[in-house]
């Protein structure tokens, strides 16, 4: 990559940085009740809020009742995206006059972004309505956040309370992230984007004339083109801070209505980190040491950056196929060089690979670049990101409690290793924790190589593979991946808006979400009844260097043994191909 594209992925790293300890403390003050700056304009409407919900904001919940609130809570929200698609077309706000949305389509998009996964097998242009859009789709951008972040509270509550079994009130919970943290931050970043050109409006589509006519597939000329317009800017903040990443329009972030500028693109960016890191410091202050965040964010950050480190060379190398053909792909002051193939000519390569890498590393899932014309390795190191568990920054909530179940696999077997007893934060680890751990570690690693086996070994799997090969078989691993670990995104070269993927990604996208976040509540209910136990000379430092690259290796470890001979099938082989 070129220095000056190092240069724009540093300066995005250093802003990245800069704003996780003030928004990190900040998010600790509001779950742990604390005065903040916005609490003479929001405390009034939570308190409304609990006033008309009915729900007493003193009352604690064990964590199965904070699990079946969860569950009830999400399962409420998808019968009502479901229901909103199905009568699309009988409801106002839909200026383009949609229809109903097919009932297969519409399981996986209300599954979808229940879970926070924000899968879509449509083009939203042409598929939803406004209403659909705002109070169906971006509704559940703010709300499924937001339950992701109030099991991580729950989480950190279990590991900083002893012999109690209340783990928080998920109602308060869930509405304190949205009221204090999830408006506030979107409401700011729609002024930005909107001052950028970002779109934002009730209006029809329009119909404008072509400066110049073209010529369609059939031989006609084309004079005039219809551009599609809507709330886009009030989903696109949200779609981005919530880790989201379902777009308004079909190409995503890489349409010019939805990221029309680099200043909205570098701010888009930020915004799919931004709460996910800071979360470490909160982790940190919640639990009464901030090393023990800072730790946690390093070991994200070390492996983000060697991912990085491969995706952004490989697509600046350019295709080992071109060399034979004389094609120039240096970069130069008159091209970009390198593999612009799905990319954006504003944005480049720099600026398309971590965006890449970023949306993967988080649950986001938002593209500004197609990942199916990316290179092999560049498409791999996106891939790997997603099996790795979402943990590498990952969804916002979701993502650090993933990353603590790797640090309770970590401490467990340090501790064998040296013959200590295994303890996080004076809480002994023991079997129970370790087994839902392990849940929550492998069950997106059998969600996502089981699907990929009944696709691939299926004819209603194979038949929507366009393109056949290694490069096919990475199509459909990628599909699984990315929604068996609610990331998202997609290659794109996939028919996937079928009946069988449409079911198949929707059940995985389910179970991907609950099955990890009742482990995790229940290693909550578990570490919450414990007593404290003091620091020893036997204690394993859980914040200093040593731990954070057995940490790395714990990690790396699980991901290489779990996907590598899946991996070797698709990417791998496509590499190998393509440099002969």
């Amino acid at each position: 990559m070129t220095p000056f594209g190092w240069l724009q992925v540093l300066l995005y790293l250093v802003l990245l940085l800069l704003l996780v300890k003030p928004l990190g403390a900040y998010m600790a003050r509001v779950y742990q009740g604390e005065h903040t700056l916005l609490d003479p304009v929001v405390q009034p409407v939570e308190r409304l809020a609990y006033r008309l919900a009915g729900v007493r904001p003193g009352d604690e919940m064990d964590w199965k009742t904070y699990a079946v609130a969860l569950l009830l809570f999400n399962v409420l929200g998808l019968v009502m995206v479901y229901v909103l698609q199905r009568l699309q077309g009988l409801l106002p706000l839909n200026p383009q006059g949609f229809g109903a949305v097919t009932p297969d389509s519409s399981w996986n998009t209300a599954v979808s972004f229940a879970t926070n996964t924000n899968w879509q097998g449509y083009g939203g242009e042409v598929t939803m309505s406004n209403l659909t859009q705002m109070l169906g789709l971006t509704v559940q951008n703010f709300v499924s956040a937001a339950a992701g972040m109030a099991v991580l509270v729950a989480l950190i509550r279990g590991l900083t309370r002893h012999t109690t079994k209340a783990i928080g009130n998920f109602w308060v919970d869930l509405t304190r992230s949205t009221l204090y943290i999830l408006l506030p931050l979107a409401l700011v970043l729609a002024l930005v984007l909107v001052s950028q050109g970002v779109v934002q409006t009730f209006g029809d589509y329009r119909t404008v004339t072509l400066l110049q006519p073209a010529v369609d597939a059939q031989g006609h000329q084309v004079t005039t083109q219809v551009l599609p317009l809507g709330p886009v800017a009030s989903q696109v903040t949200i779609k981005q801070l919530g880790t989201n990443g379902g777009g308004f329009f079909n190409v995503n972030s890489a349409h010019p209505f939805e990221n029309p500028t680099p200043l909205s693109n570098l701010v888009e960016m930020l915004s799919i980190l931004l709460i996910p890191a800071a979360l470490c410091y909160t982790f940190g202050c919640m639990v009464g040491d901030t090393r023990q965040g800072w730790a946690l964010l390093a070991a994200m950050t070390v492996i983000f950056v060697i991912v990085l480190a491969v995706a952004a060379p490989a697509e600046q190398r350019g295709n080992p196929a071109f060399a034979g053909l004389g094609i120039d792909q240096s970069a130069s002051s008159r091209q970009p060089g390198g593999n612009m193939e799905g990319k954006e000519a504003r944005f480049g390569i720099a600026d398309s690979a971590l965006w890449a890498v970023a949306t993967t590393a988080a649950s986001n899932g938002s593209v500004n670049a197609m990942h199916d014309s990316f290179m092999p390795l560049g498409g791999l190191a996106a891939m790997w990101l997603m099996q790795l568990g979402e943990i590498v920054y990952g969804g916002v909530g979701s993502g650090l409690y993933g990353m603590l179940a790797f640090v309770i696999v970590a401490v467990f077997v340090a501790g064998l290793m040296v013959g200590r007893t295994p303890e996080y934060l004076g809480k002994k680890i023991e079997a129970y924790e370790m087994k839902m751990a392990s849940l929550m570690i492998l069950i997106p690693v059998f969600l996502v190589l089981m699907g990929t086996a009944v696709a691939v070994a299926s004819a209603a799997g194979r038949a929507a593979v366009l393109n056949p090969g290694a490069h096919g078989f990475s199509e459909v691993l990628y599909a699984f991946s990315s929604a068996g670990n609610n990331n998202g995104s997609a290659f794109a070269g996939l028919g996937a808006n079928t009946p069988f993927y449409n079911i198949a990604l929707g059940v995985a996208m389910f179970f991907a979400r609950y099955w990890l976040a009742i482990p995790a509540l229940a290693i909550a209910g578990s570490l919450a009844r414990k007593k404290k136990a003091p620091e020893s000379a036997g204690t394993l430092p859980t914040h200093g260097v040593l731990f954070i690259g057995w940490l790395i290796g714990v990690i790396i470890i699980v991901g290489a043994l779990s996907f590598l001979p899946a991996l070797a099938l698709g990417p791998i082989v496509e590499r190998l191909m393509v440099g002969a």
